[in-house]
């Protein structure tokens, strides 16, 4: 089969079934990521959620030796909440970020990437195909920036001309050699926005993210959060959308799919509601998103965090019952620690009864944390 006409077959299917830009690139190794991956490795920015080696994440065809080309897809993802609920005095609200609105991303862009690997070996049954989404070795945003679906932006996000920022990007290592697409030539200039209001100071300025200071891998740690962190995170219960928000070229953009469908009461729940929800319930009702990989521990943390943020005066109550029966130290020691920035020396004695009860030494420190910028027990 002529290899142009293969792929263009191929790009036609793929808009009927729900991939909005597509792009093609060749099969050989990444040989500039990888100097910036050791680099980004060595300066201690790595989450730790990467998989794979500096070696499987930058030769493709490690993971499937006769691959040719690679496949690279992006489907837009809204950024929109229509009638999102209020969040007020009483009922405070916390919010997952977009990513995570509709079904979970990684069962999204497995369906379209099945599809369309059933249509090539429709056309091709000799053809090999490995699919990848997010977990897989390669970089999404690598092959995808390789692939011409858009630019490295200095957010670290790639930036596609029609999706902006707001795709969700999948990729399939092929034995077929489509003909490459070009990179598409584009830059930042002189802007600098997303740099500069990033809450926590993570964007390195040239398309690096120093991991450790992102707002959206420390709302999914499963720790204590650091001190210098709980001010920062606000309502965020999951993933941070400031450098995004923020891009010039997000502008007017808002994709939309049939099978993304939004709940607001979920993608922005009731603060308190959340503290003392069973397991059972917790995956009934948020365990489709992809927000909750890391389970209910982190989104209750920081959901406790996000009512001391609002200094929520009618969650102590809430907060009193968590802190004295919860039996996870750390969502206890957050919640004494919230109590205290919350009440400030209204909470002394109270703390001080408690503190004669408690005995992990984590639990009672965060006790005393919460209130010692007002006064000292």
């Amino acid at each position: 089969m002529d290899r142009h006409e293969f792929k263009q077959k191929v790009i036609d299917f793929a808009h009927t079934i729900g991939i909005d830009e597509i792009g093609f690139t060749h099969a050989e190794p990444f040989y500039e990521f990888k100097e910036k991956l050791i680099d980004y490795y060595k300066k201690g920015y790595a989450s730790g959620f990467e998989t794979g080696t500096v070696e499987e994440r930058t030769e493709p065809k490690r993971s499937l030796e006769s691959a040719e080309s690679i496949i690279s897809i992006a489907v837009g993802y809204p950024n929109k909440l229509p009638d999102a609920p209020k969040s007020r005095r009483g009922e405070r609200r916390g919010m997952f970020a977009r990513s995570s609105w509709g079904v979970d991303y990684h069962t999204l862009l497995r369906r379209r990437l099945t599809a369309l690997e059933d249509f090539i070996k429709e056309q091709a049954p000799e053809v090999e195909c490995k699919s990848m989404v997010d977990t897989g070795v390669l970089s999404d945003r690598e092959v995808a920036r390789r692939s011409g679906l858009g630019f490295t932006g200095k957010n670290g996000f790639i930036i596609n001309p029609n999706l902006g920022t707001w795709s969700y990007l999948g990729e399939m290592l092929v034995s077929f050699p489509f003909p490459p697409d070009e990179e598409l030539i584009d830059s930042c200039g002189d802007c600098n926005i997303c740099v500069d209001r990033c809450p926590t100071g993570a964007l390195i300025g040239d398309g690096q993210l120093n991991s450790q200071k992102c707002i959206s891998f420390l709302t999914q740690t499963k720790g204590y959060l650091k001190d210098e962190y709980r001010s920062k995170i606000g309502n965020r219960l999951y993933g941070c959308d400031t450098c995004q928000q923020v891009c010039p070229r997000n502008k007017g953009i808002n994709t939309t799919h049939d099978d993304i469908v939004l709940e607001p009461e979920i993608l922005k729940p009731e603060l308190t509601g959340l503290l003392e929800i069973s397991n059972k319930e917790f995956k009934e009702t948020y365990g489709h998103l992809a927000g909750v990989w890391r389970g209910k521990k982190p989104i209750q943390r920081n959901a406790i965090i996000a009512l001391a943020h609002f200094k929520e005066i009618s969650a102590v109550d809430t907060l009193k019952r968590v802190a004295e029966n919860d039996p996870r130290p750390m969502i206890k020691g957050t919640a004494y620690w919230a109590i205290g920035r919350i009440l400030g020396s209204g909470a002394l004695d109270y703390i001080n009864e408690r503190f004669k009860i408690e005995t992990d030494s984590e639990v009672k420190e965060e006790m005393l944390k919460g209130i010692q910028e007002q006064t000292e027990i």
